[in-house]
């Protein structure tokens, strides 16, 4: 019997070829510290039953800068991180750091009671502690028999 073996047309390994060189080229001029990162300002989220805990780093922002807003089940953070102070006639060797307004929005697992919240800033690290609604909280269900 006779089999065939159907190999891949050069057209298409030439294309592969191409992507696997544009893709090595793009890694050689963007290495990875340099590509975006998910959102600023970087936050950590831990959940427990009674509450969720947000850290997010927030450096060279004064407290005063910083906006921390909880509507419905969206926690909100924003605030202006100002410019460094250059003299008059100098110029930049290397330039950075950030600077500007920036805002991140975070989807809560739950419901959370916005009268509670407390928001602590320590070391340009920001702590919100988000108490979970009464009504949210699971609650244990007695079977009747």
């Amino acid at each position: 019997m006779f089999v065939r073996r159907y190999r891949t047309p050069t057209v298409w390994r030439e294309m592969e070829r191409l992507q696997r060189e544009m893709n090595r080229l793009y890694d050689a001029f963007s290495p990875r510290r340099y590509r975006t990162a998910p959102g600023y300002p970087a936050m950590n989220v831990w959940m427990a039953e009674d509450k969720l805990v947000v850290t997010s780093e927030v450096p060279g922002v004064a407290p005063k800068d910083i906006d921390v807003s909880v509507v419905n089940d969206t926690l909100t953070l924003s605030g202006e991180r100002a410019p460094d102070a250059v003299e008059a006639g100098a110029q930049y060797h290397r330039s950075e750091r950030g600077s500007g307004k920036f805002s991140r929005s975070l989807q809560l697992p739950y419901g959370v009671d916005a009268n509670k919240v407390e928001a602590t800033f320590k070391n340009g690290l920001l702590r919100i502690i988000l108490p979970r609604k009464e009504e949210d909280k699971p609650r244990k269900i007695k079977v009747k028999s």
